[in-house]
């Protein structure tokens, strides 16, 4: 019998339901290539002839990293290479088959690095403490070694926007400072760059995402299990907010590139003692302390409403 259009799917879904979900991740997909096109774009993450290391920790955020990459190679005019990189740190319960053997079905070559950072960890941090600082230390001098060995001219690590707005907060709040992820940087020992090609993207998205493609995803014993940490507790103020004043999180993540050093405090970014009037009007002047935001106004455009309103059109 001829099936209908309102007909169950073998999915369970019936086929207008079925089209309107494909859609949907259809536009999830190009909306993802676009924003990552854009931030490689924007700063110059990937050039031609690269090799780039993409540090894959079984966290959904690096299996989307990757997928859009191999994607984008497809379609860029500049040729580079894409190697795997996995840090097996030896935490009880890590199934180390796992990326092997997604990564050999993609056909992405790769490499899986065995150190033992876990027991290191454990031994050094007091029980109850946070173990991010040192893990994270430990597995950033690991992965340059690595990408020395591998000749990799670039690192690209997973990060999207929510960690960089979440790491300025941390940074502020109890740092004392007005800094966050770049989506560029040379690395420690200033020998690598490191590149962050997720930074205009949400959250949100990576996780629909990783669910859209079933990547196979391996928590983490160590960061994954601590409740308390003050970046969990950021992330929940600013999807507060969001919910409270949609659109409040895209105008603090535009505020980043939006920077001016005139109107802060810091005197090395800013010569204020030789400050002196020029005698015509200045663009950045005190007019600014002039135009309060009002809940009327419409919030500017930025990368991701732009991103948002070109993914409509598509």
């Amino acid at each position: 019998m001829e099936q209908t259009l309102d007909a169950p799917t073998t999915s369970g879904l019936t086929a207008r339901q079925a089209e309107k979900h494909t859609f949907e991740n259809n536009k999830l997909h190009k909306r993802l290539c676009r924003q990552v096109g854009q931030a490689i774009g924007d700063f110059n993450m990937i050039e031609d002839g690269d090799k780039v290391m993409v540090c894959l920790s079984g966290g959904k955020d690096s299996y989307a990293l990757l997928d859009i990459l191999l994607t984008l190679r497809e379609r860029a005019p500049i040729s580079f290479d894409i190697i795997a990189v996995n840090l097996d740190q030896k935490q009880p319960n890590f199934p180390a088959h796992v990326l092997p053997a997604y990564l050999t079905k993609l056909g992405v070559p790769f490499h899986i690095e065995n150190q033992d950072t876990y027991s290191i960890v454990k031994r050094v941090i007091p029980e109850g403490k946070t173990t991010c600082s040192l893990c994270s230390r430990l597995r950033r001098g690991i992965l340059y070694r690595v990408a020395d060995e591998l000749g990799a001219t670039k690192i690209a690590l997973g990060h999207h926007r929510d960690d960089i707005m979440e790491t300025f907060f941390l940074n502020m709040f109890f740092g004392s400072k007005l800094k966050s992820m770049p989506p560029k940087l040379q690395s420690d020992d200033g020998k690598h760059i490191v590149i962050r090609p997720l930074a205009y993207v949400a959250e949100a998205d990576t996780e629909r995402y990783a669910a859209l493609k079933e990547f196979p995803i391996i928590p983490c014993d160590l960061c994954g299990s601590q409740e308390n940490l003050q970046r969990k507790q950021i992330k929940n103020m600013l999807r507060d907010w969001e919910k409270k004043h949609p659109g409040r999180v895209d105008n603090i993540f535009s505020s980043l590139s939006t920077v001016v050093p005139s109107h802060l405090m810091d005197r090395s970014q800013f010569d204020f003692a030789n400050l002196q009037a020029g005698g015509g009007p200045v663009a950045d002047g005190d007019i600014a302390f002039d135009e309060e935001p009002c809940a009327s106004t419409p919030a500017p455009l930025n990368v991701i409403t732009l991103h948002r309103q070109g993914t409509e059109q598509d």
